[in-house]
């Protein structure tokens, strides 16, 4: 969201969610539901765990809504609120979600490349699912969501230096997958 009309009104709904606006919350969760819900698809690799942990991150959300100091940080604030949901659900299966320790994305799609159509989206999708989970982490938070390292770096709790190594390797490790697929990123 880099438009400055867009961020403002974010930061309003975000305001007015404070107050008590339940309208403002509606319009909040209608924004963010469909990104988060991947988000936590990516992390948790099962589509009913992902809609259980979103339902929990929401009400995380509307009990410390009035704790959250910047209205700016809303969308930083609401991922780390899922990836923690996400965390606490693969402990306890035994799993952990990794932290996150370039530029651009690992692989540009060109609206000209008919081959770009379902059938490459589906590939970059599975191959995004065969990496690790700290790398999908990354490579989600940057390209899918066009989080800036700083907001990373807040999502997952760790030093940007650390943010933008971490989406380096994975940037690699994604290129990698789909070479071996016989897809030029």
């Amino acid at each position: 969201m880099s438009n400055p009309a867009d961020q403002l009104y974010e930061r309003l709904l975000v305001l007015r969610f404070q107050a008590g606006d339940e309208v403002a919350f509606a319009e909040l969760v209608a924004r963010y539901a469909p990104r988060l819900r991947y988000f936590l698809r990516k992390l948790l690799g099962d589509h009913h765990a992902a809609e259980d942990a979103l339902q929990e991150a929401w009400l995380d959300v509307t009990r410390s809504i009035s704790r959250l100091g910047d209205a700016g940080a809303f969308a930083a604030w609401v991922y780390r609120i899922a990836r923690d949901r996400a965390s606490r659900r693969l402990r306890r299966k035994g799993r952990v979600v990794a932290t996150i320790d370039g530029e651009g994305p690992a692989c540009e799609p060109s609206d000209d490349d008919p081959l770009l159509s379902a059938e490459r989206a589906e590939a970059i999708h599975a191959a995004l699912d065969r990496l690790s989970p700290e790398h999908r982490e990354a490579l989600v938070l940057r390209f899918l969501e066009g989080m800036s390292y700083e907001d990373m770096s807040r999502v997952v709790g760790r030093p940007t230096g650390t943010v933008r190594s971490r989406l380096h390797y994975a940037r690699r490790a994604l290129r990698d997958a789909l070479e071996r697929e016989g897809i030029t990123p």
